[in-house]
């Protein structure tokens, strides 16, 4: 079946999820799982529930975005990011809220399972999370449109991503877990200063006052350089304090990805900034990925 002489059903809603948004997603749960493993608590079912869990987070919050921001007028035919299914009219916004419910309704069922493991805790971290992600763009104070936004993505995709998976295998939350979500954190909070330096003139002509648009375009290179340089920096430290080992610089190998998207942000603006936001989020995903494999050869090694 075609809708709109070019797309398939299948690929509208391909285009809501926004799959090169999904790595940064998974990032804070292969952090998680890493810390987990090197403390001989891996379990690949909460594992999976976690990851499964992360990235219906990230694609009903993409899917929200859509709608929410299509009926505050911050999406118009201007747009410089990737097409947005409700702008475009591919789909109506009640399809797309729909969509969003069933997405946040998937989510809680797989957070059921974390449930019956570990308490009400979950649930009160998974409700936070599903309101914070419907909050970004819609409601009576949408975080995005007054410069909350950074925060709350630090908190949810980063701290509780990466503690929360750790939790739900091992029980009790390490030092090196609640630490190990800092850089995490950080590298995803870039992708949306990456987000929100490619929107700062549409945003501001729809009066989404995000922190790009408070700090200029100036300002938000800045913001970026700091969370990637901070994220990078924090690794050696941990190493020196002994609270992860030497093996865990392995995450530094990503840098060169992490140099050659920098430059991309430093001296690029509109559209060319899609290809820095895809490359952020698989910097997230490749420093998590290289830090397991750390964890790996720490033990194989000693």
């Amino acid at each position: 079946m075609s809708l709109h002489g070019n797309f398939s059903l299948f690929q509208i809603w391909w285009l809501a999820i926004r799959p090169k948004t999904l790595p940064a997603a998974a990032s804070g749960v292969v952090m998680g799982c890493a810390l987990a493993w090197r403390d001989g608590s891996f379990q690949p079912l909460p594992a999976l529930a976690a990851l499964v869990v992360a990235l219906l987070l990230q694609i009903g919050s993409n899917v929200a975005n859509d709608v929410f921001d299509f009926e505050r007028g911050a999406d118009t035919s201007e747009r410089q990011g990737p097409l947005r299914v409700t702008q475009a009219g591919l789909l109506t916004p009640a399809q797309v809220k729909f969509g969003m419910w069933v997405i946040f309704g998937l989510a809680a069922l797989c957070g059921l399972y974390l449930t019956f493991l570990r308490g009400w805790v979950v649930v009160a971290i998974g409700l936070a999370a599903i309101l914070s992600a419907i909050a970004y763009t819609g409601g009576p104070f949408p975080l995005g449109y007054y410069g909350l936004g950074d925060i709350f993505v630090f908190i949810f995709f980063g701290v509780a991503a990466v503690t929360g998976t750790y939790f739900v295998q091992v029980g009790t939350v390490s030092v090196a877990a609640w630490w190990m979500s800092v850089p995490v954190g950080l590298i995803i909070t870039a992708i949306l200063v990456v987000n929100n330096l490619r929107d700062i003139e549409s945003d501001k002509q729809a009066g989404k006052r995000t922190l790009a648009v408070r700090l200029g375009e100036r300002g938000t290179r800045v913001e970026y350089a700091m969370c990637m340089v901070t994220a990078y920096l924090i690794l050696p430290a941990l190493v020196v304090t002994k609270i992860v080992p030497a093996w865990s610089m392995l995450a530094w190998f990503s840098i060169p990805l992490a140099w050659k998207t920098w430059r991309v942000v430093a001296t690029q603006n509109g559209r060319p900034l899609n290809a820095a936001l895809a490359g952020t989020g698989k910097i997230a995903l490749l420093f998590s990925l290289l830090f397991w494999a750390g964890m790996f050869l720490s033990y194989v090694v000693l």
